[in-house]
């Protein structure tokens, strides 16, 4: 199985820009469970400058200057990935070590792969500690219970209990107000189980992407499909990375295509950048996942 996505970005300015610098996130990464065949970065008007480059998290980054003055800034990503068998199956939920292990574990050890990981224990800009998230994830976190079933209630719950609503909030929305309103979009539901699971001495990351615009026929089309995507993944030491979407309240699996990964929302977002010029501005933005 093959995936297209096409990934479109406009800027329409009311006055012209004279310059802009900008950085992308637009290239899947290439991993165990899934390879980009192919990438292509179409930029308009086309620019002066342009580098590809890895950042800190390992994440593919593409940046760009464009010099002429334009009214109109169109990035389009073009690409194709294909889904792989996992190497290692998960154990089932009730089959993972007790959550207190993982967070002795991450805590005090000595093994450089989990050591790596405890910069994602720290609060981040948008994923800092909130009293109210840390209270709403500690009921799934019983003394005992096996990391992966608690992890899997939590975003079972927050895919119950939070309405899906993108004109509720920003990409900036604090995690404090998201709980306060009830409702939110994918981001917001990542940040919130990122808030909750840090405070309580886990490792848990940001994860962007995309999801299948189409599904197979009998299956459910997922919120998110129109749009680029994020959930969370949640480190368990000897097990690994495991993913988590709150938004539809499944673990990922082959109709999620993994785009980058951070700290937060701020370390990846699609498109971010410095313009001199432009005043105000419209964003126009279309993603399509085709089999």
């Amino acid at each position: 199985m093959l995936y297209r996505i096409r990934h479109r970005t406009r800027y329409r300015y009311r006055d012209p820009v004279a310059i802009c610098h900008t950085l992308a996130h637009l290239a899947p990464r290439q991993e165990p469970w899934q390879q980009c065949r192919r990438f292509h970065l179409e930029i308009s008007p086309a620019p002066a400058f342009l580098e590809e480059f890895i950042d800190f998290h390992g994440n593919r980054c593409h940046y760009f200057e464009v010099v002429e003055p334009h009214a109109d800034l169109i990035i389009t990503a073009s690409s194709e990935v294909e889904p792989l068998p996992a190497l290692r199956p998960l154990p089932e939920p009730w089959d993972s070590p007790p959550w207190e292990e993982t967070q002795r574990v991450l805590a005090r050890s000595d093994v450089p792969e989990t050591r790596r990981q405890r910069v994602f224990v720290l609060e981040s800009p948008l994923a800092q500690h909130a009293a109210a998230a840390t209270a709403f994830v500690r009921p799934s976190f019983t003394p005992g219970r096996p990391i992966l079933e608690a992890t899997l209630e939590l975003t079972q719950r927050i895919h119950r209990e939070f309405l899906h609503d993108p004109r509720a909030t920003t990409v900036q929305t604090p995690v404090e107000e998201v709980m306060r309103l009830g409702k939110g979009v994918c981001q917001d539901f990542a940040h919130l189980a990122l808030a909750g699971l840090r405070a309580m001495g886990l490792a848990a990351r940001y994860v962007s992407g995309y999801l299948e615009t189409a599904p197979p026929p009998g299956q459910p089309r997922l919120v998110g499909a129109d749009a680029s995507h994020a959930w969370f993944s949640l480190f368990v030491p000897e097990i690994g990375w495991v993913d988590f979407d709150p938004t539809n309240g499944v673990i990922p699996g082959a109709r999620h295509i993994t785009l980058a990964w951070g700290r937060d929302y701020a370390d990846l977002p699609p498109v971010k950048g410095v313009v001199v010029g432009g005043d105000q501005h419209v964003v126009e933005v279309s993603v399509d996942v085709e089999r």
